[in-house]
């Protein structure tokens, strides 16, 4: 597993920030269990363990290091056997409405393990986990346990629990899956604790803060007033003619006609009216920079094409390799269709303006260049 691979001043890190953030529990809540929000324990975990932070995409990881994605759950320890949701559908429930309680629980684990895997290709991760933080009086608790596909060979035992339940299970864990939520649920086996802290929950952290704050500037560390890094959303699909992956552009490039084309020959399309609203987030045409994948590779990218609408990569082959082969898993030959990027439950990328010369992308989930332009 993870933790037991860190050095012991990291692991004493961490369960002092836990203990730390558990103690001022009631900013938040009135009960002797140490209260943790996700991200506060996605962020500690980070930080205790150098670890990259994912949470500004969407995937099947909240953080990497070392090759490893880790899933990071905190939850009430209950009895010890608690399920809890790992995985959302929501944007998938037409490709199982209607269907056979087989036929939900077939297609839910398909999407399932192919976004685990998919989330492993992206950030070149050989393995991944899940890294628990549980509650209970006064005490917080850590274990960790694989993150595993659910084998669907071995599926058993699917029955309904309630009208919109459906329990089931294969021969390692136990599922649930919320038909009218399109979420889908793991039991948790509390064993195996790795590190255990005691919380003394601070009777009044206002009054605390308030003291802490009246001590003067002098005995504190204030960030500077800084913008969120500046970022856009670039769609890998069209609109025209129906939500649909160009035939014969964008990532489909290399199966357009009046020349010889290689088959990774790609490019991920930029909108016109990113140019207006975002000027100068991009250099201008032709002019190279650095892009970092999230697995860490650098590219050579830059715009290209009439009015800007292209952003490739030298050699293109090289946004090819990494999008239709290392990603999407496509033959060469093979179409990237709209119903590719959905099984995966991501169709846009994010870029982030890392300085003049750099950019970093990653993809983002189905509907996220959506929200964007409608902020906008």
């Amino acid at each position: 597993m993870f933790i037991n691979r860190e050095s012991v001043n990291n692991r004493n890190k961490y369960a002092n920030m836990l203990k730390a953030m558990g103690s001022l529990s009631k900013l938040s809540s009135e009960s002797s269990i140490p209260y943790l929000g996700y991200r506060e324990v996605e962020n500690i975990f980070c930080r205790a363990f150098d670890a990259t932070n994912l949470s500004r995409v969407d995937c099947s990881a909240d953080a990497t290091k070392d090759g490893v994605g880790i899933g990071i759950k905190t939850f009430l320890e209950g009895n010890g056997k608690t399920l809890q949701k790992i995985a959302e559908f929501n944007k998938d429930m037409g490709l199982f409405s209607g269907k056979t309680p087989k036929e939900i629980v077939i297609t839910i684990s398909e999407l399932r393990n192919e976004r685990i895997n998919a989330t492993k290709r992206i950030n070149g991760l050989s393995s991944m986990i899940y890294h628990c933080v549980v509650r209970q009086e006064r005490k917080i608790r850590v274990y960790e346990c694989k993150m595993d596909l659910i084998n669907i060979k071995e599926i058993k035992d699917i029955k309904f629990s309630g009208k919109n339940t459906i329990r089931f299970e294969d021969n390692v864990n136990e599922y649930s899956i919320n038909i009218s939520k399109s979420t889908l649920y793991k039991r948790f086996i509390t064993e195996n604790i790795l590190l255990e802290t005691n919380v003394d929950i601070i009777s009044d952290p206002y009054e605390l803060i308030i003291n802490l704050l009246a001590g003067g500037s002098e005995s504190l560390s204030f960030d500077p007033i800084i913008s969120e890094k500046e970022h856009i959303y670039l769609p890998l699909y069209s609109d025209r003619g129906g939500r649909h992956v160009p035939k014969k552009s964008g990532l489909n490039q290399w199966n357009a006609g009046g020349r010889t084309r290689g088959f990774n020959e790609v490019y991920i399309p930029i909108p016109s009216w990113i140019h207006r609203v975002f000027d100068g987030f991009f250099p201008k045409r032709d002019v190279p920079f650095n892009l970092v994948l999230p697995d860490g590779n650098v590219l050579n990218a830059k715009v290209c094409q009439d009015g800007g609408k292209a952003l490739m990569t030298n050699p293109n082959k090289a946004l090819g390799k990494w999008i239709l082969r290392q990603v999407m898993e496509l033959d060469e030959g093979d179409l990237l269709t709209y119903d590719r990027l959905e099984e995966l439950g991501l169709d846009s990328v994010v870029i982030y303006k890392e300085d003049e010369e750099t950019y970093s992308i990653n993809f983002t989930e189905v509907g996220s260049f959506d929200r964007f332009y409608e902020d906008l």
